[in-house]
């Protein structure tokens, strides 16, 4: 009798156990609340210290595969077998969120997905960095816009654009009475409406490819980058609005550089453009 209370006990810790452990938010994700980090250089709560805030975003100190990098041509592989980005969006509803770093523009239920290699991702949300936190050649640009995807098992996706300053960009554009409405208030959450992520232009079938992290805790890894080729063009009053409207008293939100490793960097080009290149 005293055996089989025991065993029904043990039975019924294990399964407490596994019902907390299943309970647990996913850390896979970026943060919601990015309040308790920042981005100042040698800071307690800087890039350099991230990995000790907190157990769980450890690989913001011991990655090996972290983002972001700087998309060097001696280190790049051009190939033409990746094919063109297969985007199916669609408008969906939307919240503006300051996260307390950057604004995270959120769908309800996603907008759509990307086909990557067979496996659907789907979209979630996009937030901007400035300035741009990968750089080609070693050249920073003025702002990095993150689309970041989601697949049905977990496995995530960030399509990045980065701007230089010039005319400016429509998307952001459509976006400004809300961006400056959440500048003017202490809230951090607006109703942005039905937004159409098709209007985030890419304007190039070229991009790089490579294996990296989220650029903010928890660092997850083993994130499927791509990079567009082509550089897009910003005002400086749409980056600055992007800033103000976060309050966090910062002029920049860039990760630093990330050491790339023995990682595979591609580029990926039309057969068209390899075929047309001269000798």
């Amino acid at each position: 009798m005293e055996k089989l209370m025991a065993t029904q006990v043990l039975l019924l810790f294990g399964f407490f156990i596994v019902l907390i452990f299943h309970s647990q938010p996913s850390t896979s994700q970026e943060v919601e609340n990015e309040r308790e980090f920042n981005y100042r250089k040698g800071g307690e709560h800087g890039p350099e210290r991230w990995g000790e805030i907190h157990s769980e975003w450890s690989s913001c100190k011991n990655g090996s595969m972290q983002s972001p990098v700087d998309l060097l041509n001696e280190r790049v592989e051009v190939v033409s077998h990746l094919g063109r980005l297969r985007r199916s969006y669609k408008p969906s509803n939307s919240t503006l969120r300051n996260r307390g770093h950057d604004m995270m523009l959120k769908w309800e239920g996603g907008a759509g997905s990307l086909n990557i290699n067979g496996t659907e991702y789907v979209l979630n949300q996009c937030h901007w960095h400035s300035p741009s936190e990968h750089t080609i050649n070693g050249q920073s640009y003025d702002l990095e816009v993150h689309m970041v995807h989601e697949s049905a098992d977990g496995k995530i996706a960030v399509v990045g654009i980065m701007y230089t300053i010039g005319r400016p960009d429509s998307f952001l554009a459509s976006l400004t009475d809300h961006l400056r409405a959440i500048g003017g208030t202490s809230d951090i959450e607006r109703a942005a409406g039905v937004v159409d992520p098709r209007h985030i232009k890419i304007g190039s079938r070229k991009y790089y490819r490579y294996i990296g992290s989220l650029t903010i805790p928890p660092c997850t890894e083993n994130v499927l980058w791509t990079i567009v080729n082509k550089v897009r063009t910003v005002t400086r009053e749409q980056v600055r609005l992007l800033r103000v409207a976060v309050h966090d008293d910062s002029d920049t939100n860039a990760r630093p550089l990330q050491p790339l490793n023995s990682r595979s960097l591609q580029l990926f080009r039309p057969d068209t453009d390899l075929n047309n290149q001269t000798p």
